[in-house]
């Protein structure tokens, strides 16, 4: 059981929730349970009702669930192996002949599932841009069961009105399900909004520490859940112990990186757009995003993901080569600084005409402000610019 109490804040859950001293020796961190599998006492009497396989069950990931769901305001959460293998459980919960709206600027791999590996199976899918919620309700149809958002989107930085399109979804008998990935709990807490699925990749800021793939969803509904975690046991896509464990001390210095990174992505995000070599940039702390005001009503921090256009990839690449701090490489969210150009990297996979649409182009460049000294990076991209 969690020491933490419903009233604590969330630097105290971050510390605390979803984990006690362990009973036999009174580790303060929870033990990493190497193990595929348990002594049963008797025929089918697994202890503790559960633990019976680890595919199952384990408690290293049962602690980093539950401290997951109290940093998100939810009652459950399930940890995966990726955020992809999160977003995918949801989907199989479907079936086919069922659709799904979604945000057309989501990450590329998700873009890549849904097109190229879940339509196969008899699920429809529509891509609109969430901005507007006008476009979701105009894309649902009867057999509409989802509607997945990222908020921010990555790369361009969109928002959704979340309790808007909640209310939308939920008219239409459909779920929402927001990827808080970008924003994490910290500076974001979808269900209190309406959401009824998060989803994260807990490879970015949760884990914080550019060590361990892996995902994780959370809700509030207990039968939501009770679908989510069979088909979980039945598709297997669990997280190890050592990488449960590896996000869950992650966790416990959220607070603290996350104060960093959105203070030093604000900081960089105004040295950027007052720079001549820069054509634009997209960052919701900006006043200048179109979409400062709701940013500032539905979030408390704005990150360290910032995305830049300098106008051609022969730009683009003169920065992403040569700075020194910031590491040319995918992924984010981590205690180091990455910088990467989407077009070629991340969102390859996505179709070139729709990546022109949204603004995705050769020259948009986008920064993981890491935690390091906000001076020495902007020095480093000072150099690489000039």
């Amino acid at each position: 059981m969690s020491e933490t109490r419903p009233d604590d804040r969330f630097d105290t859950l971050a510390v605390h929730a979803g984990q006690a001293p362990e009973a036999t020796t009174g580790a303060i961190m929870p033990p990493i349970f190497q193990t595929s599998t348990y002594v049963q006492p008797a025929i089918a009497e697994p202890l503790g009702g559960i633990y019976d396989y680890a595919r199952v069950a384990n408690p290293t990931r049962e602690a980093l669930e539950r401290n997951l769901a109290a940093l998100e305001g939810g009652s459950h959460g399930l940890a995966f192996a990726s955020g992809l293998s999160a977003i995918e459980c949801v989907i199989k919960r479907l079936s086919a002949g069922d659709h799904v709206v979604s945000e057309e600027n989501t990450y590329g791999g998700t873009t890549r599932m849904f097109s190229r590996v879940l339509e196969k199976l008899g699920v429809a899918f529509t891509y609109v841009d969430t901005r507007d919620p006008e476009a979701v309700a105009a894309a649902i149809t009867p057999a509409t069961r989802l509607v997945h958002v990222e908020t921010p989107t990555n790369p361009m930085m969109r928002l959704c009105d979340i309790a808007a399109v909640a209310e939308i979804a939920h008219a239409a008998g459909a779920l929402l399900m927001v990827d808080n990935t970008f924003a994490s709990p910290y500076n974001q807490r979808p269900l209190e909004l309406g959401a009824d699925l998060v989803v994260h990749s807990t490879t970015k800021y949760l884990n914080g520490h550019s060590d361990v793939i892996g995902g994780a969803l959370i809700v509030r509904d207990q039968e939501l859940f009770d679908d989510l975690a069979f088909v979980r046991k039945s598709t297997g896509a669990v997280p190890g112990p050592m990488d449960a464990w590896l996000t869950l001390r992650g966790t416990k210095t959220l607070h603290l990186r996350m104060q960093r990174h959105n203070a030093s992505g604000q900081r960089i995000a105004e040295w950027l757009e007052a720079h001549p070599k820069v054509d634009r940039v997209v960052y919701p702390g900006l006043p200048s995003h179109p979409q400062h005001e709701l940013a500032r009503r539905q979030m408390s921090g704005f990150t360290g993901m910032i995305s830049v256009d300098v106008g051609t990839l022969d730009r683009a690449r003169g920065l992403v080569e040569h700075t020194r701090l910031f590491q040319l490489a995918e992924s984010l969210g981590g205690v180091e600084s990455l910088i990467s150009v989407p077009a070629r990297m991340t969102h390859a996979s996505v179709p070139a005409e729709r990546r022109e649409r949204m603004g995705v182009t050769d020259g948009l460049v986008r920064l993981s402000v890491g935690i390091e000294d906000a001076d020495d990076l902007i020095a480093d991209l000072s150099r690489a610019l000039d």
